[in-house]
């Protein structure tokens, strides 16, 4: 048979009178008067069938039934605080599932988040990697259709793409060009890379994203742009992730076509070089994507503005280098 347990309220006032030895200073812990401390103690004592307290001139003194039965009541009084401020912390965080795009993850979000975090200790960031939010078939889709976001339930996704994403609050968050890197010591040797026409000398990474909605494959487009047609644009190695493509080019493997915004980390450290100036603008952006029935919650509100602030203080590295030698 389960034990009755005691009034809370007559056990808050016997562990508070208990540690003070005073139903005054209890009662003034408490917010309440000495009477109804004293009136709280008889009830328990009565509940209990055991007297707590020896009642003196002006003292009062723990009988041994209180002596024995008092640690384990402040125990247990530490387990409910402990509990109650586990579930007001739970209460305070908020959690925000958000989807990026891997290559844009790890050589731009990454290495910037921790700012975030610490400004907003109280939301739990997770991040989750996701190939599916490059927009590839979609980017030109018959008759004008609307492009599905693949978002799930994401409470914001970075996503690659023209930026029409019905049901969704879009934000762009930074305009894409593309332009050639490579690792600095092909500028150096019996091929260094001088002209455009140099790049037949050398194998051409291909990032497979696509970055131009007509014409051929993104090298095509580049060198027609600018006036070479001595190079194969369709030899080379190809890479389903941008990092990738990045990491062969700083292995000196070959010469990337790629972002100045992912090949950042790369590029200030030297890593990577830009031989040539030319740089083309993508038919496609960044965008920045909430589901429009939650987004203006708070701190999903708050970190589309965060990264929307982050996306304006960055700007394209300049050249830097032997690499600034040979801009045309």
């Amino acid at each position: 048979m389960a034990i009755r347990l005691p009034p809370l309220n007559g056990l808050r006032a016997f562990e508070a009178a208990a540690r003070h030895l005073s139903f005054q200073k209890a009662a003034e812990e408490l917010h309440v008067t000495p009477a109804a401390i004293s009136h709280q103690v008889k009830g328990l004592e009565e509940h209990l069938g055991v007297q707590l307290f020896r009642r003196g001139n002006r003292v009062l003194e723990l009988t041994d039934a209180a002596k024995l039965c008092l640690p384990k009541l402040r125990e247990g009084f530490d387990c409910l605080r402990e509990a109650m401020e586990r579930l007001r912390s739970e209460e305070d965080t908020t959690t925000l599932e958000v989807r990026v795009a891997p290559s844009l993850a790890a050589k731009w979000l990454m290495p910037r988040l921790h700012r975030f975090i610490s400004a907003h200790p109280a939301i739990d960031v997770r991040i989750s990697a996701d190939t599916q939010l490059i927009d590839l078939s979609e980017r030109s889709a018959p008759g004008g259709k609307e492009q599905s976001t693949r978002a799930g339930d994401a409470d914001l996704c970075i996503r690659f793409g023209a930026g029409h994403y019905p049901g969704y609050r879009v934000e762009k968050l930074f305009d894409v060009s593309l332009l050639p890197m490579c690792s600095p010591k092909l500028l150096e040797g019996e091929h260094a890379i001088r002209s455009p026409e140099d790049l037949r000398h050398h194998t051409l990474l291909h990032d497979d994203v696509v970055y131009f909605e007509h014409g051929g494959s993104n090298w095509e487009v580049w060198l027609n742009a600018a006036g070479v047609e001595s190079v194969d644009a369709a030899r080379g190695a190809h890479f389903n992730h941008t990092a990738l493509a990045l990491e062969a080019a700083v292995d000196g493997s070959g010469v990337v076509l790629a972002t100045p915004i992912v090949a950042a980390p790369d590029l200030a450290s030297g890593r990577l070089v830009r031989p040539f100036a030319l740089s083309l603008p993508s038919d496609f952006a960044y965008y920045v994507i909430s589901p429009e029935s939650r987004a203006d919650a708070p701190a999903i509100a708050l970190l589309r503005n965060w990264l929307l602030d982050e996306a304006d203080r960055d700007h394209e590295p300049a050249p830097t280098g032997v690499a600034e030698t040979h801009r045309e």
